[in-house]
């Protein structure tokens, strides 16, 4: 069955950096765009950064662009992100996902979205 387990989490300063993991497993990961999302407390779920399946085509969500990067290793089912710059208003909880279909493209609609990992916890904290 199709699993997505997110790493990386945890405490780190503003202004410092982190990179979270997705180790997917279960489908073809080669063949479908994959997102980053976060949910803050009290906060609708969002759209932080979206990759398509090749990984020749991402998008960010304007409070993360020029900060966060989004890339994947197909070679080894992983998608990342890369956290620079974080700031206090960064704090969520993240998780991967996966699109529905299959070579579509990068999508910001949350339904557009079969598969979700547990989440990991980021706290950007001094």
């Amino acid at each position: 069955q199709v699993q997505l387990v997110e790493s990386g989490g945890g405490l780190v300063q503003p202004g410092g950096s982190l990179t979270l993991s997705c180790a997917a497993s279960g489908f073809t990961f080669s063949s479908y765009a994959m997102s980053w999302y976060r949910q803050a407390p009290g906060k609708e779920r969002e759209l932080v950064a979206g990759i398509s399946s090749g990984g020749g085509s991402t998008k960010y969500a304007d409070s993360v662009q020029g900060r966060f990067t989004i890339s994947r290793d197909n070679a080894k089912n992983t998608l990342y992100l890369q956290m620079n710059s974080p700031k206090p208003e960064d704090t969520a909880l993240y998780y991967c996902a996966k699109r529905k279909a299959r070579w579509a493209g990068i999508t910001i609609l949350r339904s557009e979205y079969d598969a979700w990992g547990q989440g990991t916890q980021v706290t950007v904290s001094s």
